[in-house]
């Protein structure tokens, strides 16, 4: 059964206190691919994070963003994506040189840290979780990340293929008493099992209708109704220019006098804003306090 394009699905395994989400990517993959060209080493471990960062985001409430990242001092240095709460995703990846097979450590640096930042928006506090990058696949480390957490037990599986991504989550529900689901647990041991033998190619070309009766046939699954997702940058002009005026003039009109122009790019979706010394002084002569208007005494 063919997947439903860039969707995303939340779904209950009814008489348990157990919900789960899958996400399947292709258009919301292509476009960001289409802005980079990487290898195929850098673009699994990317396209992991992409669907991974889809599927946390979906299971909170928020207005503002999701962004997990990865830092280290391996070839592949620096990894970032980051989901809204309009179900836009974005993401880039920085390395040097050729990134090799291996666990995590080989491809990041033995230094490596894994950053979980939630956004909420309008001014409210930033949270952010961070902790060693460890295990073989991005999958490990966010699994260990939650099991170190204090929230409730979750589980992910990832796969990244060349046109598209996917995942599974899995996650314990609080209790009426507000306790979130033990981890060793009848149902989560169970349910995480069963789920264990997911297979990349299944998670990458089934259906979530189809998937969910092979993993849970003998459960009773709820599919809930699915959310698109898509490829999309928050750059603008005007974030553009509020970052120039925070340069401050001096630094601006020395780069028009050099280059001719400023030119900034954004290294999300490469999309290109070009100033030039009129659109400068008019953007600095907005910014300037102008005089007060009054009579004049003679």
């Amino acid at each position: 059964m063919m997947t439903e394009p860039d969707t995303l699905q939340r779904f209950l395994l009814e008489n348990t206190p157990v919900r789960g989400e899958w996400v399947h990517l292709d258009a919301a993959w292509q476009a960001l691919l289409q802005r980079h060209r990487y290898p195929p080493a850098v673009r699994r471990q990317l396209g992991e994070a992409y669907a991974a960062v889809a599927l946390i985001a979906a299971t909170l409430k928020f207005d503002g963003s999701l962004i997990l990242q990865v830092t280290g001092s391996g070839p592949l240095h620096m990894l970032v994506v980051q989901a809204t709460g309009n179900q836009s995703l974005r993401g880039l990846a920085r390395y040097r040189g050729e990134i090799p097979d291996g666990d995590l450590a080989a491809i990041f640096g033995a230094d490596a840290r894994l950053l979980i930042t939630l956004d909420p928006g309008a001014g409210r506090e930033r949270y952010q979780g961070v902790v060693a990058l460890e295990g073989p696949s991005l999958a490990a480390a966010l699994d260990a990340y939650f099991e170190r957490s204090e929230q409730l037990p979750t589980r992910v599986w990832l796969a990244a293929g060349a046109d598209s991504v996917a995942g599974l989550l899995l996650q314990g529900m609080p209790g009426p008493d507000g306790a979130p689901t033990p981890r060793d647990s009848e149902d989560w041991t169970r349910l995480t099992l069963l789920s264990d033998t997911v297979s990349g190619e299944e998670l990458l070309r089934l259906s979530a209708e189809a998937l969910l009766g092979r993993l849970f046939h003998e459960e009773r699954v709820r599919l809930l109704t699915g959310h698109r997702v898509h490829f999309g940058c928050r750059c603008s002009r005007e974030k553009v220019e509020e970052m120039l005026k925070g340069l401050g003039p001096d630094e601006v009109r020395a780069t028009l006098e050099q280059e001719g122009e400023v030119a900034v790019t954004c290294e999300f979706c490469n999309a290109r804003y070009r100033l030039d010394a009129v659109d400068a002084e008019a953007l600095f002569a907005a910014a300037e306090p102008q005089p007060a208007v009054g009579s004049t005494r003679h």
